[in-house]
């Protein structure tokens, strides 16, 4: 089928959500699928996918703490986006944004189906305004979605049932798809060696975007309360507007947190190099990046915070800390050290479960929802 993605976001994959976008875009090219993709995202060579651009958004005075979070925004140059959508049988709106709610009007207008994925947690934005824990605002900016852009959409894809949860909560009415943004098949357990520098060292990975509400500061707070913190070093994959911040942190540890950012083969290896895995954040809709650990084989701490969908991947109580208290994350990462053998055990389970976010079978749950939204849109038509 010809399928158009409207993406307000794409380009280096220093975030999950255009780490997902591609992923997407490469599974459906994978299977014969003609693709439009009209993002800020600029490649005139190819033409399956082809690519037809759009100039980044400018937000002023913010503009560079946006551009940190690994973040581009395009403009809704409606004529771009027109040529990108006319002849598709299915356009897909990435996110609720200008671009996105321009390229509802224009499928609307065309009388071609769209769905429309939900990637942003209200949570996301508003703890960059110090107003995470706020139950208003960000019931606020449910709302503000729902009657500004998703209120138009009928098949919503929600990367986790945690998420579809909440915009029923939220009162959202269209058919929503509970499918994981999945993993590649880079991840995977294999014997890769720890680096000589860390031999006797006890490597603690967490990755993500360095961000508020990913909660970095817990983890090496948590530091000071492990009966290991000489031993543990701390391994950060990621980048963001917080970096400094975090290590002026870690400065103060024995063993300063190692941060960079990294390429898919040189984060699987790290997986598979490091003991432990440690995901504290406050607000996640899916994490992909804990179950591409838990595909490599490596047992996790998770923060059980309400807010969170990565909690739903802990396998029992064991990998699982009271959300915001940094000794009881102490306590859980000392219990792994202490128990190796019950690590290694679990370890298995781990590999077993993840099977299920397996990219291929991710990509064909998103095909399904497309032919979905196609035959819906053709019968209600029909029916005039």
């Amino acid at each position: 089928m010809n399928i158009t993605i409207v993406a307000d976001v794409l380009g280096t994959e220093n975030n999950g959500t255009t780490i997902t976008i591609k992923r997407l875009i490469n599974g459906l090219v994978e299977r014969g699928h003609k693709l439009t993709v009209v993002s800020p995202y600029k490649d005139e060579q190819s033409q399956n996918p082809k690519y037809l651009s759009v100039d980044i958004r400018n937000f002023g005075i913010v503009h560079s703490y946006i551009v940190k979070n690994g973040v581009e925004l395009g403009k809704p140059d409606k004529e771009t986006i027109r040529n990108a959508i006319e002849g598709a049988d299915i356009v897909h709106i990435e996110l609720p944004f200008k671009m996105g709610k321009a390229a509802a009007k224009i499928c609307q207008e065309l009388d071609i189906p769209f769905t429309a994925g939900f990637h942003c947690q209200p949570e996301n934005f508003s703890s960059h305004l110090g107003l995470k824990n706020s139950v208003l605002a960000n019931k606020c900016l449910y709302l503000y979605y729902r009657n500004n852009f998703y209120k138009q959409v009928k098949h919503i894809h929600c990367p986790t049932q945690f998420i579809a949860d909440e915009l029923n909560k939220n009162n959202y009415k269209a058919k929503k798809y509970a499918i994981s943004n999945g993993v590649v098949p880079t991840y995977k357990k294999k014997d890769v060696e720890k680096p000589e520098e860390f031999k006797d060292k006890y490597l603690v990975l967490f990755i993500g975007r360095m961000s508020k509400e990913k909660r970095h500061d817990l983890l090496i707070k948590a530091m000071k309360h492990s009966k290991y913190s000489d031993k543990i070093q701390l391994v950060f994959a990621g980048c963001g507007p917080l970096e400094e911040k975090v290590i002026k942190m870690g400065s103060k540890l024995k063993n300063p947190p190692i941060i960079g950012f990294y390429t898919k083969e040189e984060l699987s290896d790290i997986i598979n190099y490091c003991d432990l895995y440690c995901h504290p954040s406050d607000i996640e809709i899916e994490a992909i990046s804990c179950i591409e650990a838990l595909t490599c084989g490596l047992v996790p701490v998770i923060s059980n915070s309400p807010r969170s969908a990565t909690r739903f991947f802990a396998q029992d109580e064991r990998s699982l800390f009271k959300v915001g208290d940094a000794k009881d994350l102490a306590k859980k990462i000392d219990y792994w050290i202490e128990h190796g053998d019950e690590k290694e055990q679990m370890s298995d389970v781990y590999i077993e479960y993840a099977k299920r976010f397996n990219i291929d079978s991710c990509i064909d749950q998103m095909v399904e929802m497309f032919n979905e939204a196609i035959e819906e849109h053709k019968n209600i038509k029909k029916s005039k």
